[in-house]
Order: structure tokens, then C-alpha cells, then sequence
């Protein structure tokens, strides 16, 4: 084989890849270049940027898809990749669907090399954590967890807590809670405070000092700090949107 027969070949690889990732519903897909503009996404990709088709976001940037809370944090975890060359694994994220839905993602990003070693872009998968059933949480028995987070949401739970419950070591904890969850336990309390916090933010008039306390958050500041990093919008900006 020549060596512009093997280029085709891994062209043309690289082309019925990105046409698998258009079955996948629930998992958003991503190329960009170290100018941060989109070069391949698949279909789930262009429903979450609320366009039409894929014309409407090739050679797009996120500033120009997503409001601008969104893009700066898409735009920071890129540089890290992009300049620091540097891996991204099981970035949790609370994203807004079309219609105004909500729903958590874990997010990879990887730096995509040339021939020469340098980094010429990076690749994205988001995948949507489908919440599990009853069964797989009780063939794990993870029940005590799940019932302790719960009442534990205010802050009363500590998380080095959960292997003791759980009677095991944290590494088999957290491998448990992965298979089932898709999160570690540290994730899974986190995104449970997190989902306290949206629903009293859209369901109820008390102020966000008041949700970080009901949610287990230390102050109003880390609060917003953690609800910045997950969901891109401030509380306050989050509450602006119909649920």
C-alpha cells in the first residue's frame, strides 16, 4: 500500500467514525482546532447548540453557539488541553438541553497531535448519565448511599463517610458507584447538592444563601464557585430561565 493509499484509507476511517458517533444519542461529539473552531461534530452536538444542522456549527467558535458563561468554561478547559497538552477526564457538567431541560454529562477532552508531536486540536465526548435503575443500584447494594446522600443533602454527610456505610474500602466504593452512577461518590454527593440547589432555585423565592445552606454548601461563595464550574451560570443566572 502507498503511502497516499494509507492517507485515504485513514481519511476515510476517521469519516465513518464520525458517522457511528451520529447514532449515539446520548453522547455529544466535538473536533475543534487550536483556534478553538468546530471541525467535525455529530448530530446529538448540533441539537445541544440549539442549531439545525452541521453547517451551522462548522468554523464556529463557542462564543458564537453557547451564552457567554458557557463558552468561557468550554474555552478554559480547551487551553488546557490545547496549550497544556493536557487530558481531561470525567469533567462533570449540569447542561441545559433545547426546550430548557436540564441534564448531567461527563466530559472528556483530548489534544490531538501531528506527525512532529504538536498539538493541532483536540477531541470532545460528552455522555449523558442516563439515571439508573432500581435493580443495578440494589445487584451493587448501594441503597444505604443513596438513602444517606439524601438525607444527608444539608451539609450533615461527610463524604469520607460513605465506604464506612457502604462497609467496604473507598477504592471499591467508588468503583461500585462508577458502574452504576458513572460518578465516583465525591461526584455523585456533589451533583446530588447541585440538583438540591437547581430545584429550589426554580421551584422557590428564597435566596441563594438560603439554597447553599439547604443544598450542604459552606457559604453563598463556594456555592457559586462550584454552581459557576458545573453549570456555566451563575444561580442567579440560572434562575432567570423557565424550567
Amino acid at each position: 500500500m502507498t503511502e497516499s493509499e494509507s492517507k485515504l484509507d485513514a481519511a476515510d476511517a476517521e469519516w465513518q467514525l464520525i458517522g457511528l458517533l451520529d447514532d449515539l444519542v446520548n453522547v455529544m461529539f466535538c473536533a475543534k482546532n487550536t483556534d478553538g473552531r468546530y471541525t467535525a461534530v455529530n448530530t446529538a452536538f448540533v441539537r445541544r447548540s440549539g442549531r439545525s444542522s452541521k453547517r451551522d456549527v462548522l468554523g464556529q467558535r463557542a462564543s458564537d453557539l453557547f451564552p457567554a458563561e458557557l463558552a468561557a468554561r468550554y474555552e478554559e478547559q480547551d487551553e488546557r488541553v490545547v496549550r497544556l497538552d493536557e487530558i481531561l477526564h470525567d469533567e462533570l457538567e449540569l447542561i441545559r438541553r433545547p426546550g430548557g431541560s436540564t441534564g448531567w454529562y461527563l466530559t472528556a477532552k483530548r489534544p490531538i497531535h501531528s506527525e512532529d508531536g504538536s498539538v493541532v486540536g483536540l477531541v470532545s465526548i460528552s455522555r449523558d448519565l442516563i439515571t439508573p435503575d432500581a435493580r443495578g443500584i440494589a445487584v451493587e447494594s448501594l441503597e444505604p448511599i443513596v438513602a444517606a446522600v439524601r438525607q444527608g443533602i444539608d451539609g450533615s454527610l461527610v463524604i469520607g463517610d460513605l465506604a464506612v456505610i457502604a462497609d467496604c474500602s473507598p477504592g471499591q466504593l467508588d468503583r461500585r458507584m462508577k458502574k452504576v452512577f458513572g460518578l465516583t461518590g465525591a461526584q455523585y454527593v456533589l451533583k446530588a447538592r447541585i440538583d438540591r440547589a437547581a430545584n429550589l432555585l426554580q421551584r422557590s423565592d428564597e435566596s441563594v444563601a438560603a439554597v447553599a445552606a439547604a443544598s450542604g454548601f459552606y457559604d453563598q461563595a463556594a456555592f457559586t464557585k462550584q454552581f459557576v464550574r458545573l453549570v456555566g451560570e451563575t444561580p442567579t443566572q440560572f434562575r432567570s430561565h423557565p424550567g
